[in-house]
């Protein structure tokens, strides 16, 4: 086990901020483990924290006074299956509440039946990396906890911190793939009637996605950044210029539709038709901040001819690596056990591909009006599959694209 370990001193808490991890290369978007995860009484009349975690992320704890609180910040925790009622077991915690803090950075707020500082705090890693924070809680005077309370200031945790941290995309580190779950807020996506009740496309995709994060993230080929972290609304447009910001390498959009009629089913793979392409670079010069159309080039001074010319020859270079991204994915998940649509190669002019000089295509993982592909997309092995599926043809991707044209993107 690889231990960060922060004695705290015991006047009180102060902000703890594990630094260490930032050095062991933690990624983001750690998924909480609920059956690994508890708080409960100590002897000495304190508490005790455990939270089980897939992998080790950034951490920091502070005090709130009035009433008494322990803030537990991450970069950054899916929350998803933790109940507050199971998690609390003891009186010296009141209650739990958890969520997204800010884009990018978790929060967990414990209610303290008295003043308690932090006595310890350690963020073991295992070799598999998986995690757990355990954080020891002891009786504190209420004027030592008032004194130590509050918020540490620190830029790199406040709300206007940038929600994509930018990367260079002509760097030789690993390749980002930029990850879209579809949907979110007020646009909930396809809906069904699964063995667990209602299904929900935004809620069903999102949990996808961080799966599959873990699973590209762990194999050590790439690097990885969600277009969306919980459940918000983010524009089409948007999606798109976040890509650009992040510098990704190839872009990915999660969906899994509906039909009202019909029989679809299976997975399927899209790219932007040739057919899209050139009203898709007359509708981006039209509603992008042209500043963000292309990574590396500023159009913001260029008149609709220079823009359309230039996203033009941007596209001539990145249409047929999209059409090999897309046969690389369709033929991997085939070989991951799919199923796959019978026409599982699509060609379309979905918004989200219209990204000129990134690599993009959509998965449909499956349809939610099909029996049997909504209850593969609520089994645990399916999606798992499914994941490595996606790895496999991500890996064979950019290994092919590295060999005929390397990532530099003009």
């Amino acid at each position: 086990m690889n231990r960060v370990v922060r004695q705290v001193a015991a006047a009180g808490v102060a902000a703890l901020l594990a630094t260490g991890a930032w050095a062991e290369g933690f990624g983001v978007l750690a998924r909480v483990a609920p059956d690994d995860s508890l708080i409960s009484d100590t002897r000495n009349g304190g508490a005790s924290v455990q939270l089980g975690l897939s992998q080790g992320v950034p951490f920091r704890l502070f005090t709130l006074d009035a009433p008494p609180r322990l803030v537990m910040d991450f970069q950054e925790v899916d929350w998803t299956g933790l109940e507050a009622a199971t998690l609390v077991q003891g009186e010296q915690v009141k209650s739990a509440q958890f969520g997204t803090y800010v884009p990018g950075w978790s929060r967990m707020v414990l209610e303290l039946a008295g003043p308690m500082s932090v006595e310890t705090a350690a963020l073991d890693t295992s070799a598999v990396g998986s995690a757990a924070l355990t954080v020891a809680l002891k009786p504190s005077s209420p004027d030592s906890f008032a004194a130590a309370a509050g918020a540490p200031e620190d830029a790199a945790w406040e709300e206007d911190a940038p929600v994509v941290p930018t990367a260079d995309p002509y760097s030789d580190d690993l390749p980002l793939v930029m990850l879209d779950p579809g949907h979110g807020g007020i646009d909930p996506g396809a809906e069904a009637e699964g063995k667990d009740g209602h299904v929900v496309e935004k809620e069903l995709i999102l949990g996808f996605a961080y799966e599959l994060s873990d699973i590209l993230i762990r194999s050590g080929r790439f690097r990885v950044q969600l277009t969306r972290t919980d459940d918000q609304f983010v524009s089409l447009e948007k999606r798109i210029a976040v890509a650009h910001l992040a510098g990704a390498d190839v872009f990915v959009s999660l969906h899994a539709d509906s039909l009202s009629a019909g029989r679809a089913h299976g997975a399927t793979v899209h790219v932007l038709s040739k057919d899209a392409s050139d009203v898709a670079s007359a509708k981006l010069a039209e509603r992008h901040d042209r500043a963000n159309l292309l990574a590396g080039a500023d159009l913001t001074e260029a008149d609709d001819r220079v823009t359309g010319i230039m996203l033009d020859l941007a596209r001539q270079e990145t249409q047929p690596r999209s059409e090999a991204l897309a046969g690389a994915l369709v033929d991997a998940m085939s070989d991951h056990g799919g199923p796959m649509n019978r026409r599982p190669l699509r060609r379309a002019s979905f918004s989200v591909l219209k990204a000129a000089d990134i690599p993009s295509a959509l998965i449909e993982l499956g349809f939610l009006s099909s029996e049997r592909d909504l209850a593969n997309l609520q089994d645990p092995e399916w999606r798992n599959n499914m994941a490595r599926g996606i790895l496999a043809g991500l890996i064979n991707w950019h290994e092919s694209d590295v060999a005929n044209k390397g990532l530099v993107r003009q």
